[in-house]
């Protein structure tokens, strides 16, 4: 496996503890009850609990480009240190976007959300030229 497909497995299961630290931190402010619900009405979440609900939508964004950079990298054969070294600042950024984007750090969140969108961005063109 290439190191760009491994990497992106890696970043598969940080949505996955994403996932869970925002399920949590949502069940602990709307309770266990609303969070049963069928959910009939929007349930708005604020805080903490809304900012990892943010984070974790703007991983599934980012995970689709990084999805296709990542295989078409791998599939055609292209893998090199530089895209390697891309897919790990991915992987890297999207480790520190989580706790950046909860505790409401700016402007470091969009700073650190620059380096896995350019990362991304790189292994796209990589794999064209």
């Amino acid at each position: 496996m290439t190191p760009e497909l491994t990497i992106l497995t890696y970043a598969a299961l940080l949505q996955v503890v994403q996932f869970l630290i925002y399920s949590v931190t949502a069940q602990m402010q709307v309770g266990t009850k609303a969070a049963l619900s069928p959910r009939d009405r929007k349930i708005e979440l604020t805080g903490t609990a809304g900012r990892l609900q943010r984070a974790m939508n703007n991983h599934f964004e980012g995970l689709i480009l990084f999805t296709i950079a990542a295989v078409v990298i791998s599939v055609s054969g292209q893998s090199t240190p530089v895209t390697a070294t891309c897919a790990w600042l991915y992987l890297i950024a999207r480790v520190l976007y989580i706790p950046a984007y909860a505790f409401g750090l700016t402007p470091w969140r969009s700073l650190i959300w620059g380096v896995g969108f350019l990362a991304t961005v790189t292994m796209l063109v990589a794999a064209v030229l």
